[in-house]
């Protein structure tokens, strides 16, 4: 059976995840607030973070600056989240 959360990124229901997608107090908030589709939008936007800022996952200082944008794209808090400045995805017109 599908759980329905109202989702933090899609601003309206949607399917729930099947387990928390991060440890602790977050992954809880996450899976409690977040659909599956919203989530998958915060993976693709990862991605992008991580490249463009050449974080390391392996690096707890990294790993701060990664939940910084994470609630700030999944929940709207703090100035993190959005794309890095200057950002252009690939192919676009510089």
């Amino acid at each position: 059976m599908t759980r329905t959360v109202r989702c933090a990124v899609l601003k309206r229901e949607a399917d729930g995840l099947e387990r928390l997608p991060y440890p602790g107090p977050l992954g809880q908030r996450i899976y409690e607030n977040v659909s599956i589709e919203g989530w998958k939008q915060w993976l693709q936007r990862l991605t992008t973070i991580i490249n463009e800022n050449r974080l390391s996952t392996a690096d707890p200082g990294s790993i701060k600056v990664i939940e910084q944008h994470m609630l700030g794209f999944l929940f709207g808090e703090g100035d993190m989240g959005k794309l890095p400045s200057g950002f252009q995805a690939a192919g676009s017109k510089k």
